[in-house]
């Protein structure tokens, strides 16, 4: 496995279904943040910068494509990887596959920013985290 490419695993359980008996598509948004906590988890050299709570890493897009329905059961791997790193932003890529079959469930696509809580204004990407986060790329 690439050492960029990070995977966490979970359950479908019957409270992330809708009516349908699938999981409701809010629910897969959550899924993929938990993938991205585990990006940052396995990686704790690039967390350290946003211990503090600024900077902070903020989404400002989420591009996202529902492929096939989980089901209750289901046992699926988030995986999640960054991109692209440019000067003002970064973006993620992510896909969630059944892990019974390996079938792709969604891939999503985000982009955020570097963001100065205290000003409210973004920042750019460069020195020590532009560093950090360089290595890490692991293009489409």
């Amino acid at each position: 496995m690439d050492s960029r490419l990070s995977r966490v695993t979970l359950r479908v359980r019957g409270y992330h279904l809708d009516g349908y008996g699938h999981v409701n598509n809010a629910r897969y948004l959550e899924f993929l943040e938990e993938g991205r906590w585990g990006y940052f988890d396995d990686r704790p050299e690039v967390a350290r910068p946003f211990a503090s709570g600024n900077p902070a890493l903020v989404a400002v897009n989420l591009n996202i494509n529902y492929r096939l329905a989980a089901v209750a059961g289901d046992d699926l791997e988030v995986r999640t990887r960054l991109a692209e790193l440019g000067s003002r932003s970064a973006r993620m890529h992510q896909e969630i596959r059944r892990l019974c079959d390996d079938k792709r469930v969604v891939d999503a696509s985000l982009t955020f920013v570097l963001l100065d809580v205290k000003a409210n204004r973004p920042l750019s990407i460069e020195g020590e985290l532009h560093d950090l986060l360089a290595p890490l790329v692991l293009e489409d």
